[in-house]
């Protein structure tokens, strides 16, 4: 009898840890102090970058919901982009940040699911805008793109810098007609 899993049986495991993270993180979030919850996930290649800046989201006055991964071990982006993503499409935390490896993968990720804005940002240009003029919830970093200040100052920018509304509104709003679309 063989003690190897095949890829199947692999894939299995890591959508129940995804669940089970999922529903802590829920938990927090509902039980949270009062807080804005800003759920942050990452795949391997984003670990670090992930770990790093927590602290610097809660000393902006946040509550930091972590979906993982925990590790430099492989995983899947796409299974950390989408429990940021769901999380902030069904409410459960007011914005979310993802990073991997470029930041591309799970912001394609997260725009598969309702209700989620998601952007890709690479300076303070694109943060401030994705969030002034398209008002994205969701945030997609490359970890391998850019350095840990630039990526420090880019979160800074999005987590507090507002939808400009106005002109913009109409835009988002057809954004979101799109969306609407497809839910039918």
């Amino acid at each position: 009898m063989s003690n190897s899993l095949d890829d199947a049986e692999i894939h299995r495991i890591v959508q129940n840890v995804v669940q089970n993270v999922m529903a802590s993180s829920s938990r927090e979030s509902v039980q949270s102090s009062g807080k804005k919850v800003v759920a942050i996930g990452a795949d391997h290649g984003g670990f670090e970058l992930k770990e790093g800046l927590k602290s610097d989201i809660t000393a902006l006055g946040f509550e930091v919901s972590d979906v993982g991964t925990n590790s430099k071990d492989a995983v899947d982006y796409p299974d950390f982009a989408h429990a940021v993503a769901q999380i902030v499409g069904t409410g459960k935390a007011w914005r979310g940040i993802m990073i991997d490896g470029a930041g591309i993968g799970s912001c394609i990720v997260a725009n598969k699911v309702p209700g989620v804005r998601a952007g890709m940002a690479y300076d303070i240009s694109s943060a401030n805008n994705s969030r002034e003029h398209n008002d994205t919830n969701v945030l997609t970093l490359g970890a391998g793109l850019i350095g840990v200040a630039l990526a420090k100052e880019i979160v800074k920018v999005w987590l507090t810098t507002d939808f400009a509304g106005g002109r913009h509104a109409p835009r988002v709003d057809k954004i979101m007609a799109v969306e609407k679309k497809y839910l039918k």
